[in-house]
């Protein structure tokens, strides 16, 4: 995209268009709900010939292109991550970008340099524990306010590791963290 912001070529297109036939597949995997082994099989059939295309495309571009250019820049980049990129062909759990954990992070992100307490290793870690189980909670359908109040009360009582595991947001149902 910074590509054809700079200098909106045929090329530039070309490749966006490409990694648009890809997102058009997994809006379709999902829209049909499919299970990973049959996510795999579409992916190989429909997305595999899409990659081979770029993939063609970039080994000729790469010639064709001043490396130093923003398309040029995006091309070596691509070509490094190949080997990365293809992974999620062959696991149907996999997403095809990781647009969700970056989503997720974001506001962690921006406001780091605003929290005073991780101005330290210790605050550091205890952030990253806070965050992750805030990030944990939502994507098992809690409300974090209401889990963390749930686990900050009964942590406490918690004698086992085994209670302790008992309170992790993937082993309780949102239903039974009450709202009070």
């Amino acid at each position: 995209m910074d590509a054809m912001k700079v200098s909106p070529s045929g090329s530039a297109q070309s490749f966006i268009d490409l990694i648009g036939n890809l997102y058009a597949v997994e809006k379709d995997i999902r829209e049909r709900k499919l299970d990973d082994e049959k996510i795999v099989e579409v992916r190989r059939e429909q997305a595999l010939p899409v990659l081979e295309k770029i993939k063609t495309n970039l080994d000729r571009e790469v010639y064709q292109v001043a490396p130093k250019s923003a398309l040029g820049s995006a091309i070596h980049y691509m070509r490094e991550q190949w080997p990365k990129l293809l992974v999620y062909l062959d696991y149907g759990f996999f997403p095809i970008d990781n647009n969700l954990v970056e989503n997720a992070i974001r506001p962690f992100v921006i406001g780091r340099k605003n929290w005073l307490f991780s101005g330290s290793p210790r605050g550091a870690s205890a952030s990253a524990v806070i965050y992750s189980i805030i990030e944990t909670a939502k994507s098992n359908s809690h409300e974090p306010y209401w889990y963390l109040r749930y686990l900050f009360d009964k942590i406490p009582c918690s004698c086992s590791d085994d209670e302790l595991r008992s309170l992790l947001p993937n082993r309780l149902s949102p239903s039974s963290v009450p709202r009070e």
